[in-house]
């Protein structure tokens, strides 16, 4: 039986898809460790990327040091957080190491949408009395947002696709759906696991998209910042 083949009696079998290790069990692990992941990731980047945006100080470096998170893999912060004592603390390390993880691309967009918005249009509302809080919330915001939206879809579809070291550590999610399968030397279940990711991966990206299409981009700057 070929692999291929394999693969596909994996996961057309009902007994793997449902119970405490079930696909959709696995399933639902997943997408709450990615939206637990993205929501911390939102609250920490988009106050600081918006607001330095909006001041037009300090962004670069606050992107550069971001970026640096990009040229350490997720797997080796992962270790170092265990050999820490937050290693003993559930999955914070998972958490945190997603978290950084996906950090880059919120903070990069949602800066350089800000400071995309034309200057005339900002001129115009301090013009009209507006202060800075009004002019961030009211005008720099909704035109930045198109580039917002695009650094919140690469950072969830990321997650979507990391959040299987989690199985590393003894977390949950789609992941362990291919550590099980490495264990028992089973190559149709790594490849149904794989498959699984993939899938899910692509499900976020196209929902993002569809809401991306209904946000109108203003601001004359290209979405894939990223």
């Amino acid at each position: 039986m070929s692999v291929l083949t394999g693969t596909w009696s994996w996961l057309t079998t009902s007994a793997h898809w449902y119970g405490p290790d079930g696909i959709w069990t696995r399933l639902g692990q997943h997408l709450f460790l990615t939206v637990v992941c993205l929501l911390i990731s939102c609250a920490l980047a988009l106050p600081v990327a918006l607001v330095l945006g909006h001041l037009g100080k300090g962004g670069a470096l606050a992107v550069n040091l971001s970026n640096i998170g990009r040229a350490v893999p997720t797997f080796a912060v992962l270790v170092l957080l265990l050999l820490t004592p937050i290693g003993s603390s559930g999955q914070w390390p998972t958490v945190i190491a997603l978290v950084l993880f996906s950090i880059p691309p919120l903070l990069t967009n949602a800066y350089v949408g800000m400071r995309g918005v034309d200057p005339d249009v900002v001129r115009a509302a301090r013009g009209m009395g507006m202060t800075g809080a009004q002019m961030m919330r009211r005008v720099e915001l909704p035109l930045a947002l198109p580039l917002v939206l695009t650094g919140v879809r690469v950072a969830a579809v990321q997650l979507v696709a990391t959040a299987t070291l989690a199985a590393l550590v003894g977390g949950g999610g789609l992941g362990r759906i291919i550590t099980a399968g490495f264990n028992l030397a089973s190559t149709p279940q790594v490849v149904a696991g794989a498959v699984l990711v993939a899938v899910f991966a692509l499900l976020v990206e196209g929902l993002f998209e569809a809401g991306r299409r209904l946000v109108p981009d203003r601001t004359g700057t290209s979405r894939e910042t990223v």
